[in-house]
């Protein structure tokens, strides 16, 4: 069985992300990547019709994509750093963002926290929300369907900047910041060091849902193709409960608040 190490786990706390290294298999990244290919509608044969910097893919439900995200490493890897039996197990997969070289430069590249919980409008993302006990979320993940290197476009992360995140959110209860208010916010949090999330196909980086990041345009010329979707709690986190009880999650929350 692969259990997490402790250093790996003070990694996530400490850090706000853990890179997993052959989570899933490169076969299954391969079949993923030709069912992506085909949603994509452009030829991976053609770089002429690679005319838009980001195709944006929502949730899919093939085979391959549930054997990914279900393999014993990721598993235990969620019992370990999300609560033991506290998380939603992935049916779907999505969203996808995969990525092209391009002329033109992607709209969608600021940095940003994932919303985690609908405001008064479920139809805009924009005013979805996240609060202090990470409503709804348990982690974001990053799904690297084929290789990426430093020149395709890999997602920049800012290291410890989910105690950052807990520092403002406290103080918003548990009505929280909608996703853009937050985003407002990150202009003024301290320098913090970046890390980018490269890493062979069947790579998944298991992230703070509180980490700061960002998308950046593919510099190279093969296409990005990964995943950014949400685990999911079963039951909402509460930061006040003993300490005994409290998941790494939970744990680097509290942490951020006493740094």
């Amino acid at each position: 069985m692969f259990n997490l190490s402790s250093t790996q786990i003070n990694h996530f706390i400490e850090n706000g992300y853990l890179k997993i290294e052959n989570a899933f298999s490169t076969e299954i990244a391969d079949e993923c990547r030709a069912i992506l290919w085909t949603e994509t509608k452009c030829n991976p044969n053609d770089t002429t019709t690679w005319t838009e910097p980001v195709i944006r893919i929502g949730e899919l439900g093939h085979e391959p994509f549930k054997k990914a995200a279900n393999t014993e490493i990721l598993r235990n890897a969620f019992d370990q750093l999300a609560g033991k039996d506290n998380w939603i197990p992935k049916e779907t997969i999505g969203s996808f963002p995969i990525r092209f070289p391009c002329t033109k430069s992607a709209n969608d590249t600021g940095w940003h926290v994932d919303a985690s919980f609908p405001g008064e409008d479920l139809q805009n993302y924009f005013e979805w929300r996240i609060n202090i006990n990470s409503k709804g979320r348990a982690l974001l993940m990053l799904f690297l369907f084929s290789d990426v290197t430093e020149l395709d476009g890999p997602t920049i992360i800012k290291v410890r900047s989910h105690f950052d995140v807990a520092k403002i959110l406290v103080q918003e209860g548990e009505k929280g910041l909608s996703f853009m208010d937050l985003a407002n916010k990150l202009g003024s949090f301290p320098k913090r060091q970046e890390a980018i999330a490269t890493g062979k196909a069947g790579t998944v980086y298991l992230c703070h849902p509180f980490l700061v990041h960002a998308a950046q345009d593919v510099k190279g010329t093969d296409p990005k193709f990964m995943a950014q979707p949400a685990l999911l709690t079963k039951k909402d986190y509460d930061i006040k409960a003993a300490s005994e009880n409290l998941c790494p999650v939970e744990k680097a929350i509290l942490k951020g608040l006493e740094s």
